[in-house]
């Protein structure tokens, strides 16, 4: 029956319909708001992917990859040259010194407000699901039983430490991911503060019962030092599951997806940040001793995440983000002088600096049938502009108020969005005692120097860098990318203004802290 029906049907006229169906249900498919991946790397510095920088020993093939498939911003910034302030940047669009300068610390609270719209929430409400796997580092609400009552050395002082005991571990712990717009969470918090445990949600999986010591962890790191803070942690507790945990973690969350509504994933990865611990398989696969085989492995890991997409036929309609929060740690110094590979690249200064090299940072943007691929741009944009971009893109209205520091970066996508206001100018700062302000070509700094990481006099030899003795600095970058070349002295009006913007920004004063 079945094939008499075949051999009688009239394909001159099912064949168009066919195609008029499928042309309509490509259309819908492509209605579709568009899923987004943000992938956040630690301490990853400017010059360690391969493909801007060709001094690189590191191959970064999926970076690499995703660069030629996407845009790749060659002056593009993080909010702060730390890592819970670029964090909270990211999510809120705000400048983090709105709010404060410093880290979250172990057991720390908050660093948002209980009014601060972030991204995730916006997404949320218009209908997206959301995750966040991996680091949080943006501090929580623990139910302490009573101030801590362990006392242990930790860089050859006493300090206070919370021991097991001290902390409600049955309770539902508010203030995190789920407070600020994600409908899942999962990871370690931070892998270096305690809890050393696993959460999910707002629970921890398992309670801790034992104290990490800092002196005794008893695995060996591959380069540098464990930078762990003592606290309690889970028996058998072992740094180096971390990383491809959540990687499983965040590859079988989106096998989940099933395309019904879009997801948005924030994929906070713990890596290369120290403890510099890549898997054994992973050694030797780079010529930048340790510290090259975790970026690596980081590298892969995004590898992963992208064949996931591809293999849930995400691929086409997802935005995929790579970024890192500061640049790269301290040990790059070391690296750069024994190996001959500079993780800040051209750049002067590391993570913690108002040099370009603390917050300038790698950052690649991919959308298949949007954004053109291999394009690079040299346009000044900050990690800041991530929530008005998506925003504006997805014709999401952001509120009076929130994201207020934050510019849409890729108008040429949106409709009618010519207009869009772009920015002029972008403030860098890490600490309270310095400040810097980048308008066009030229960065000026109100201080001496941009230096918060010491750099040793062997390096600053290697690099042939000059000591500075104006109250100010001023560069033009465009010219004199390795801040070489002083001009504070020749240009007094060009400071003068852009000192002002500095002063008149901070003055704004637009976010209230909570009573």
């Amino acid at each position: 029956m079945a094939e008499r029906f075949i051999a009688h049907v009239n394909w001159r006229y099912v064949l168009p319909l066919f195609m008029l169906i499928s042309i309509s249900c490509a259309q819908k498919k492509e209605e579709r708001p568009p899923n987004i991946v943000i992938i956040y790397a630690d301490d990853m510095g400017y010059g360690d992917l391969n493909i801007q920088n060709p001094a690189s020993k590191i191959p970064t093939l999926h970076l690499d990859q995703l660069a030629l498939e996407g845009m790749r911003f060659t002056d593009a910034h993080s909010s702060s040259g730390i890592c819970s302030p670029s964090r909270y940047a990211l999510l809120t669009g705000t400048y983090h010194w709105r709010r404060q300068h410093g880290i979250v610390n172990a057991f720390g609270k908050p660093f948002f407000n209980a009014g601060d719209v972030t991204l995730p929430q916006l997404l949320r409400d218009n209908g997206y699901t959301t995750a966040c796997i991996g680091k949080w580092h943006l501090g929580w609400n623990w139910e302490f039983k009573n101030p801590p009552s362990g006392t242990v050395t930790q860089w050859g002082r006493e300090v206070q430490v919370y021991f097991p005991e001290d902390i409600d571990w049955t309770k539902p712990v508010s203030g995190g991911p789920l407070d600020r717009g994600f409908d899942y969470y999962f990871g370690d918090g931070t892998i270096n503060f305690p809890p050393y445990a696993w959460m999910e949600n707002d629970r921890v999986i398992e309670a801790p019962t034992e104290v990490m010591d800092i002196n005794n962890i008893g695995f060996e790191t591959k380069e540098g030092n464990w930078e762990f803070r003592p606290g309690p942690k889970v028996k058998g507790w072992n740094p180096y599951e971390v990383l491809p945990t959540l990687t499983k973690k965040a590859t079988e969350w989106i096998g989940q997806q099933t395309g019904e509504k879009p997801f948005f994933l924030y994929f906070p990865l713990p890596s290369p940040h120290a403890p510099i611990i890549p898997n054994n398989e992973f050694d030797g696969k780079s010529q930048a001793g340790a510290y090259g085989d975790f970026v690596y492995q980081t590298d892969w890991v995004v590898g992963q995440v992208l064949t996931a997409i591809k293999e849930h036929d995400f691929e086409e309609n997802t935005i995929i983000l790579f970024s890192s929060d500061n640049g790269p740690e301290t040990y790059a110094f070391e690296r750069g002088e024994k190996l001959g590979h500079f993780s800040m690249g051209p750049l002067r200064g590391l993570k913690r600096d108002v040099w370009e090299g603390g917050h300038r940072v790698p950052f690649i943007v991919k959308w298949p049938g949007h954004i053109q691929p291999g394009d690079v741009s040299d346009k000044l944009v900050s990690q800041i502009d991530i929530m008005a971009t998506l925003g504006a893109l997805l014709g999401i209205k952001i509120p009076e108020g929130v994201a207020p520091d934050s510019y849409h970066f890729l108008p040429s996508l949106s409709n009618n969005l010519e207009n869009e206001p772009q920015r002029e100018f972008l403030i860098h700062n890490t600490f309270e005692d310095r400040w810097a302000l980048r308008q066009g070509d030229w960065l000026y700094i109100n201080d001496s120097t941009g230096q918060h990481s010491a750099m040793p006099e062997s390096f600053f030899k290697l690099k042939g860098y000059s000591a500075f003795d104006t109250r100010g600095l001023l560069f033009n970058l465009k010219e004199d990318p390795e801040q070489q070349v002083n001009r504070f002295e020749s240009y007094p009006e060009l400071v003068a203004k852009m000192e002002e913007l500095i002063v008149t920004s901070k003055a704004d004063g637009y976010l209230v802290k909570d009573e």
